[in-house]
């Protein structure tokens, strides 16, 4: 008995209890019951809005300064390529969904059966106003980060670190565990106006077009580093198949390094390279993660009827992109550091943001499995690149 009290539950299977305990509640639920729900739907949003910034801060900071002081070509070559990689995932997503998306999903049907609903109000909101937007958390970011590196503030460093684990410490014990709440709030309240089964029907074809975009991004990325490295990428993909799945099951980038590291050994990569480029990778390399972001996002707007200009679009990749840096220190990092984005950059309200956090969390497993796959492809192209500067 002991064995089974020990055994949790993890946060997809949660996020799924919550998603039917409150599509079903919702339709039984009397009027004051989700009023209670709403106020706490409310209450919630506020604090994700005064966390975000502070979690850029708390987070990205350090990465920054971190990374000055082992700086070196490999590095920045790992980085660089890490990050056109998450970025140009962000704009594949968006030219595939763009283009596939209208095919089985309604424009604003969301938003119209929202408006034909009935209107559930909190019973009090509280405003709690973040300290600084998203945009000026990055910004200070990349300054005091960048200021500690030129200056050695040794002081300084140590105090953005242990700050950093305050906010690791906030979001891993409080508001993850919340989320599923949320989560479950939210749907109630959905299903109660009716909006539910327009959600959950295209819920499953939102998941499983993310699911499709991370493999064909992975064939993308294994036919260019094949033809780099000169060797068949579809071997090599397949021997990554093993930390795909791990990834899949466990949701986690950094906790499949073992797994990852090994898968990436067969492909004939050195040892040396195996072991400073898939570690290095899955804190900066947050393709698949991305993908399902953007997948995610972009339905959502198709289905509200929110105008989603290409421009804006493309703003919110490049700074998605940066603010990934801070995620894996967190479970759910890339969502968290992204929620602010979704508001400042693409408009959501907290309703559109919520929705994305459900769809996002809903089959956690493909992001993380897409990031590590990923790193193996990154790994063989810098093998390959300073193989070549070894033997001149």
């Amino acid at each position: 008995m002991s064995h089974f009290k020990k055994i949790k539950p993890s946060l997809f299977l949660k996020v799924i209890i919550a998603i039917t305990c409150g599509a079903l509640l919702g339709l039984i639920a009397p009027d004051a019951l989700v009023r209670v729900f709403k106020t706490f739907d409310v209450l919630f949003a506020q604090c994700l809005k005064f966390i975000i910034p502070l979690l850029v801060l708390g987070l990205v900071t350090p990465a920054i300064a971190g990374v000055g002081r082992k700086a070196g070509k490999m590095l920045l070559c790992v980085l660089a390529i890490a990050y056109v990689s998450t970025i140009l995932s962000g704009f594949f997503a968006h030219i595939c969904s763009s283009n596939i998306m209208p095919m089985y999903l309604k424009v604003g049907e969301l938003y119209t059966e929202a408006a034909a609903g009935k209107e559930f109000l909190p019973y009090f909101e509280l405003k709690i106003p973040p300290l600084c937007d998203i945009m000026t958390a990055l910004l200070l970011s990349f300054m005091i980060g960048v200021g500690i590196i030129f200056t050695d503030a040794k002081a300084l460093k140590t105090g953005f670190d242990e700050f950093g684990n305050i906010i690791k410490w906030t979001i891993e014990k409080i508001i993850i565990p919340l989320l599923p709440v949320y989560i479950f709030t939210m749907i109630c309240e959905m299903s109660a106006k009716g909006t539910i089964t327009a959600l959950i029907g295209a819920g499953f074809k939102i998941i499983l077009t993310g699911i499709v975009l991370s493999v064909c991004y992975l064939v993308i990325q294994y036919c260019i580093a094949g033809i780099i490295a000169r060797k068949n990428p579809f071997k090599c993909l397949w021997n990554m198949s093993s930390a795909y799945l791990t990834a899949f099951s466990i949701c986690s980038s950094s906790a499949t390094i073992p797994v990852t590291s090994a898968c990436a050994k067969k492909n004939g990569i050195r040892e040396d390279i195996v072991d400073f480029t898939i570690p290095l990778c899955s804190t900066v390399h947050m393709c698949g993660s991305t993908i399902k972001l953007a997948v995610s996002s972009i339905a959502i707007a198709y289905i509200f009827n929110i105008p989603l200009p290409f421009a804006v679009y493309a703003h919110f990749v490049f700074m998605q992109g940066i603010a990934a840096v801070a995620a894996p220190g967190v479970m759910g990092g890339v969502l968290m550091a992204s929620v602010g984005l979704l508001e400042s950059i693409m408009g959501f309200g907290p309703e559109q943001t919520a929705l994305v956090m459900t769809l996002y969390l809903a089959l956690d497993g493909y992001g993380p499995a897409c990031n590590v796959t990923g790193d193996g492809a990154i790994a063989l192209v810098i093998d390959s690149i300073f193989k070549k500067k070894d033997n001149e």
